[in-house]
């Protein structure tokens, strides 16, 4: 990591909450002439050619003559689960399910960055570590059982499950993106390059190859390079300039501000389950801090 500045990790998250925000929206536009698999491969494949753009115009092509075998792998590795798998299952969501319900679900990930943290980063556990990650799952009850505990509604069982395995995924992917210390540009490049090459071959093998209408192209740009893309990097800069406990609570404003997006854009009713959830979501993660 970096010499720590919370100054500047405050100010990368906060441009990457934003952006990350977006994501319940877009994804689910972006899904009304695509499915998941397509959606992601053309997302991935912009990501990948904008990210690679970005490493000539600031000249950080150079960096790659500094990566090993085992760096390159590292990052491959990484780019499966952080932008391939965990957007793969998080759109599936999002495509089933209401909105509301999966974004809940879906922001038990940064309690999922502590829990690894301590496992795979050796930070010390506290106990409001503890509390938040009990709290956390305790969300995740509350969505599978709409409030009522005698019962689980199977009806969406097997998509919040999907949710679930997603944010656990990108939490892994945030914790062990600390361990490889990659200069930021080039290390997401490779990312999308493993997401482009997984993503193709999981729309071929699942689904078909489809060009998108002009209608999505708007929405697959936007995606692709700003919310998928260039938020990556914002993220990695953030991570190495302070803490995950620091960072993760900040992570909590993201559904807050998606729940009044998807709102807007889609009428949703806010259960009071869910606005419980979000509730709960936001507490476990300022007392990780």
């Amino acid at each position: 990591m970096e010499k720590e500045n919370k100054t500047k990790a405050l100010i990368y998250i906060l441009v990457c909450i934003g952006l990350w925000a977006l994501i319940p929206v877009v994804s689910r536009l972006g899904q009304q002439s695509l499915d998941n698999y397509q959606f992601l491969f053309w997302s991935s494949l912009l990501s990948f050619f904008a990210l690679a753009a970005s490493c000539l115009v600031t000249k950080k092509f150079k960096n790659f003559k500094n990566y090993t075998g085992h760096n390159l792998w590292s990052a491959l590795g990484l780019g499966f689960l952080g932008c391939f798998l965990y957007y793969l299952l998080l759109y599936f969501g999002y495509a089933r399910a209401r909105g509301l319900e999966v974004l809940v679900i879906q922001y038990t990930w940064p309690i999922f960055i502590v829990l690894f943290s301590i496992i795979f980063l050796k930070e010390k556990i506290k106990n409001q570590n503890i509390i938040a990650i009990i709290l956390g799952f305790l969300v995740v009850l509350l969505v599978l059982t709409k409030g009522e505990f005698n019962q689980i509604y199977l009806g969406n069982l097997a998509v919040d499950l999907v949710v679930l395995l997603a944010a656990l995924v990108f939490g892994l992917f945030s914790v062990l993106s600390k361990k490889i210390n990659l200069e930021p540009y080039s290390a997401t490049t490779i990312f999308f390059i493993s997401a482009t090459i997984f993503s193709f071959f999981s729309m071929i093998i699942f689904s078909h190859f489809v060009f998108p209408a002009k209608n999505s192209w708007l929405l697959i740009l936007v995606n692709g390079i700003f919310i998928n893309g260039f938020s990556y990097v914002l993220w990695l800069k953030g991570l190495s300039y302070a803490k995950t406990s620091f960072i993760a609570p900040l992570l909590f404003l993201t559904p807050i501000l998606a729940a009044v997006l998807i709102v807007i854009f889609f009428h949703e009713a806010l259960l009071p389950v869910y606005f419980l959830g979000l509730i709960l979501v936001l507490t476990a993660g300022l007392i990780s801090k």
